[in-house]
């Protein structure tokens, strides 16, 4: 199994772009934790003596838990399973919660990756995403962190309205400086009914610009690179031996156990999804229930998923594996539907892997829904 994710569902305030599951309050974060734990501890039958390989805190907020609290559920993991010598165990943090005292706490646990959300580094970008930390904070938790941490990934957006391609690969720039070895990074997305959806319809803030959101892939991209940066999947870039571990597992098909509301955790045939309410959520695992729907992934549910995981990586979509997992109709699908994107140089096939070219990179997920096959079982 490659790892358990654990969902903290809090947040000091609502990031405009964000449709995650979280709430701003934190009456029932003691109960939460409990819950955790609770959870952690009833789904221990479903690693089947297999070992984990990384823990991850995802959120929300995981950095708004104090250092006991994440010490206490990283102990109920080692409790309940076989963990390898050395796991990842990274924790998304934001920059306000990262004072030296914090990041010297964490230094001395078992926390041996910080995934920092930075997003920008300039005020008023943070200001329109509604982020809680400053453009100040951005900077003084870097400082510190570098000198605790070695394993260091920071969260960038491009794409933001009013943003120039000057003012982005400054932000690149102020990146780099820090010496980090992985940064992950995202296109501003409107997502529905979220604030920035209703800022943007009532004419308050821009729709992104689709054209200057890929050209500032593309210096994102060609930057990183130039840095010595590896393109490993369509938003995450890492420095040889500083890939996510965690998130790999994920674009590579492992197992992995979600822990908490809204947590998602896959079998290998299964995948299944908690609910999304903390309330609901607490009540459940108080009665010794699992609050988890599931679904059987059909063998075109499975194909589907390869393929749109693949072409965002470096992995690409092995011929090899379509045709011995899946069958020759798959694979048929894949080379007919995947013709005019080679034409286009959108796409090509070196050693009978298909990739994303760096032209087609920045279309990769759309490119990907097209070669997916629908309704056949």
């Amino acid at each position: 199994m490659s790892g358990i994710y654990i969902h903290i569902p809090f947040c000091k305030q609502a990031c405009h772009y964000c449709d995650f599951h979280f709430s701003t309050s934190m009456k029932k974060k003691d109960e939460m934790v409990l819950a955790l734990a609770k959870e952690i501890m009833l789904r221990k039958s479903e690693s089947q003596n297999e070992e984990v390989e990384t823990i991850y805190f995802g959120g929300g907020t995981p950095s708004i838990l104090s250092t006991e609290d994440l010490r206490f559920l990283i102990d109920e993991v080692y409790k309940n399973y076989q963990v390898v010598e050395n796991p990842e165990i990274t924790i998304e943090a934001n920059p306000d919660d990262l004072t030296e005292e914090r990041i010297i706490e964490l230094s001395k646990n078992k926390v041996n990756r910080l995934s920092i959300g930075i997003q920008s580094f300039f005020e008023d970008d943070l200001q329109l995403m509604n982020r809680a930390h400053n453009s100040e904070e951005a900077y003084n938790c870097l400082e510190i962190a570098t000198k605790y941490f070695d394993n260091i990934s920071l969260d960038l957006i491009y794409g933001i309205p009013g943003s120039s391609n000057e003012k982005w690969k400054l932000n690149i720039e102020k990146a780099l400086s820090f010496g980090i070895p992985h940064i992950s990074s995202y296109a501003l997305t409107v997502e529905p009914k979220t604030a920035l959806d209703k800022f943007i319809k009532k004419g308050i803030i821009k729709q992104p610009d689709d054209e200057v959101t890929q050209e500032q892939f593309h210096i994102l991209v060609d930057t990183l690179q130039e840095n010595g940066f590896i393109h490993y999947e369509l938003s995450n870039f890492g420095k040889p031996d500083y890939f996510s571990k965690n998130n790999s597992a994920y674009w590579l098909g492992k197992k992995y156990i979600g822990i908490g509301p809204s947590a998602h955790s896959y079998d290998g045939v299964n995948r299944g999804w908690n609910v999304s309410n903390n309330t609901l959520y607490i009540k459940s695992i108080q009665e010794n229930k699992i609050p988890i729907e599931t679904e059987k992934l059909s063998i075109t549910d499975r194909y589907n998923e390869y393929v749109m995981t693949g072409l965002r990586t470096i992995w690409g979509v092995s011929l090899d594996k379509i045709e011995n997992e899946f069958g020759k109709l798959y694979l048929n699908h894949l080379n007919k539907e995947a013709k005019r994107f080679l034409e286009d140089a959108l796409l090509t096939i070196e050693e009978n892997v298909l990739r994303a070219t760096k032209k087609g990179k920045f279309l990769c997920d759309g490119i990907a829904s097209d070669l997916f096959l629908v309704n056949l079982d």
